[in-house]
């Protein structure tokens, strides 16, 4: 296992970074290793984000001196979508089979995780989101909406956003969120672009209450999708390839265009999970 820290800053700080520091600060460029967890700890709320790419072995998530716990989930939740091939989450010796763009809420107190795949020439991607948590909830399966839903899985909510006119026609599939399941603060979930779109959030907005994480996956190679950030007054970008997440403080804008359509997962804790809490800003007044 592998762990960074990423520190809090002022927003006025970011005024001054050119694009290595805003990319030294913000973007976590690598998500998935062959046979390796990759976690991100952020001060932004601390949420920890990374990946787990199991290939010829099991991968076992344990804990860090940083924690200061005995296992990773003693004082933590977490949220997990498989962006890869078909494999489990063995959660205190119960496997879960997770799919692809399926996803896991796995509550505090979980002791023993693993990650492994069921095919190694198509391996399991899983992308985790994790944050301190007071009480412990049930553990949940969550699935996209289909003719066949797995015994004791539960659905998103998905919600239809966007126009063609406006290039950010989109599916928001609300994984980790009231209505699917509860948590103490975390939220998560997953917005795919139809063909021919590109904005991932307009109006762009703020939400002063919880910090985000975006992760962009499902972008060809040779496209970038340029992330928007800092503050309505004085924004800022990064260049954001497959695969990569960008930590997205509360007091920036969270908003993104592609060179092509893609996915991504939003990841969000803060003391509000409200999803429709955000302070927007017209685009006019962008600056």
């Amino acid at each position: 296992m592998k762990f960074d820290i990423r520190y809090a800053n002022h927003p006025d700080d970011s005024r001054k970074y050119g694009t290595d520091e805003l990319r030294e600060k913000y973007l976590i460029e690598k998500l998935f290793e062959e046979d390796e967890i990759l976690l991100t700890y952020s001060h932004q709320d601390r949420i920890i984000a990374g990946g787990a790419m199991p290939v010829k072995k099991k991968l076992s998530l344990g804990t860090f001196k940083e924690l200061a716990t005995a296992y990773f989930l003693e004082r933590r939740e977490m949220g997990v979508i498989n962006v890869g091939g078909a494999g489990t989450v063995i959660l205190d010796g119960k496997t879960y089979a997770i799919g692809h763009k399926e996803g896991i809420y796995v509550g505090m107190g979980t002791k023993e995780i693993e990650f492994a795949s069921a095919d190694a020439k198509h391996p399991a991607k899983f992308y985790v989101n994790s944050c301190p948590a007071h009480k412990t909830y049930p553990t949940v399966k969550i699935v996209k909406p289909s003719d066949s839903v797995p015994a004791g899985a539960k659905v998103c909510v998905q919600r239809h956003l966007g126009s063609r006119e406006g290039i950010n026609e989109r599916t928001i599939n609300q994984f980790i969120i009231g209505d699917v399941c509860q948590s103490c603060q975390l939220a998560m979930g997953m917005t795919e672009l139809v063909e021919g779109s590109a904005w991932n959030t307009l109006p762009s907005h703020t939400h002063e209450r919880r910090m985000e994480v975006y992760m962009y996956f499902e972008l060809p190679e040779q496209e970038a999708v340029i992330h928007l950030m800092g503050k309505p007054d004085e924004t800022r970008h990064i260049i954001v390839h497959n695969e990569q997440a960008v930590i997205s403080p509360s007091w920036s804008i969270h908003s993104g265009v592609g060179t092509h359509n893609y996915t991504f997962i939003w990841g969000m804790c803060g003391e509000n999970q409200t999803y429709d809490d955000m302070d927007n800003i017209a685009t006019c007044d962008l600056k």
